[in-house]
């Protein structure tokens, strides 16, 4: 039995951790591995978006299970948050979710999707879209430096 390719493997966990809530670059590793050329583009391409949709994931289910406890002081979103979310998300639609790949609104924007019970293919559409789109465009550029 093969084992997986550590490299591949760590690019993959620093998406799933760059997605979350927690701030954590998976550029550094992805721009690293695309200019050594040391594996096929597509790949990389598909290592990075899943990883990243994976943490996305992540984020749309804890919204989406721990809602019952949105009176609790410490539930990230107030009252009010959540009503601007659910005013954006009627007045869009789910589109915003193409923009998850956004520094600092974007993980916000996949846990509030999980709270507003978008519909989980649909999510993972729109999310991967974006995300495989922005790794797309950022590998591209790294390739041609």
């Amino acid at each position: 039995m093969n084992m997986p390719d550590p490299e591949l493997t760590w690019l993959c966990l620093n998406a799933f951790l760059a997605a979350t809530l927690l701030p954590f670059p998976s550029e550094i590793l992805l721009g690293v591995l695309v200019t050594r050329h040391a594996y096929p583009f597509a790949m990389l391409l598909f290592c990075a978006t899943l990883g990243n949709v994976a943490g996305a994931l992540f984020n749309w289910i804890l919204g989406r299970s721990l809602l019952h406890y949105q009176n609790r002081h410490w539930f990230p979103f107030s009252p009010a948050a959540l009503d601007r979310a659910r005013a954006r998300f009627s007045r869009h639609g789910s589109w915003w979710l193409l923009l998850a790949w956004l520094p600092i609104i974007g993980d916000p924007l996949t846990f509030a999707a999980g709270v507003l019970r978008i519909p989980l293919p649909l999510f993972l559409l729109l999310v991967t879209l974006g995300k495989g789109g922005r790794y797309l465009v950022l590998m591209l550029s790294m390739d041609t430096w």
